[in-house]
């Protein structure tokens, strides 16, 4: 009889720690990006489960005085997780779909594994477009230059994975941001500019002019967890007078050029 006892009050806690880790609020999750970005990616009014729920999306200087002066998404970020395990790599995979009516036209998927060889995050490839006023919420220098557009945000073969010691990304990812406007110029739109990031054993990141009267160009590299740029802008000669005020708050003023520096 007690042996019978002990099984069921076994089975009993099992159960109340499965129901507990299944059902457990969004707001969990919130908090853990919250805190894992520094405040700076925020999910804000989070409703549902850890595993399935939404949340306002917004983008932060880091600080929850910040938070009031950013701008979430248009239309709610939604996830769904479900987790299993890899018999032939040997690691636990946890697979997600996020989603958000504004700017995924197929959900967004990542395949979160962690094995001996340490956390590894696989993207599949995917194309999603988001508002350039979003970015605002980063602080210096979006919230002066208040971008208006859009961006288009494509990746193809990407993988992340850290260990202990380091971390790598394989693989691209590119930003085009399409009309690009500010209210500090009255030349609009800018242009269309490409953020290029090329994985390898140091990211690369380049940065070149689609079309436009605003000239934008620069290289950098990502390595040790840090970003350093260079580039410089500069306005065809139609668009000299149009463009001087917003040169100045790019970088620093060499001429007809401006150079931005980054790390």
């Amino acid at each position: 009889m007690m042996h019978n006892t002990k099984w069921s009050l076994t089975g009993v806690l099992v159960g109340a720690c499965f129901a507990l880790v299944s059902q457990a609020p969004a707001t969990w999750l919130a908090k853990a990006i919250n805190n894992a970005s520094q405040q700076r990616f925020v999910l804000q009014n989070a409703q549902g489960t850890v595993w399935r729920g939404s949340a306002l999306a917004l983008l932060a200087e880091g600080s929850q005085a910040a938070h009031t002066l950013a701008t979430p998404l248009p239309t709610r970020l939604h996830w769904n997780f479900s987790t299993g395990f890899d018999s032939y790599l040997m690691r636990l995979v946890m697979r997600a779909q996020i989603q958000s009516a504004c700017c995924t036209p197929t959900p967004l998927q990542l395949a979160i594994s962690l094995g001996w060889q340490g956390l590894r995050i696989d993207v599949v490839d995917q194309q999603s477009q988001w508002p350039a006023h979003w970015l605002v919420g980063l602080g210096a220098p979006w919230n002066t230059v208040q971008p208006e557009g859009t961006m288009q945000l494509r990746t193809e073969n990407l993988t992340w994975q850290s260990n202990a010691s380091t971390s790598s990304m394989q693989g691209t990812a590119e930003l085009t941001l399409s009309q690009l406007a500010t209210p500090l110029s009255t030349l609009r739109p800018l242009g269309t500019y490409r953020l290029r990031v090329q994985g390898g054993d140091t990211m690369a990141v380049t940065l070149a002019t689609l079309e436009g009267g605003l000239q934008l160009s620069g290289h950098g590299q990502w390595a040790n967890g840090r970003l350093r740029f260079k580039g410089e802008a500069r306005a065809q000669p139609a668009f000299e007078a149009a463009l001087s005020n917003l040169l100045n708050i790019l970088g620093q003023r060499q001429g007809a050029i401006s150079i931005m520096e980054l790390g």
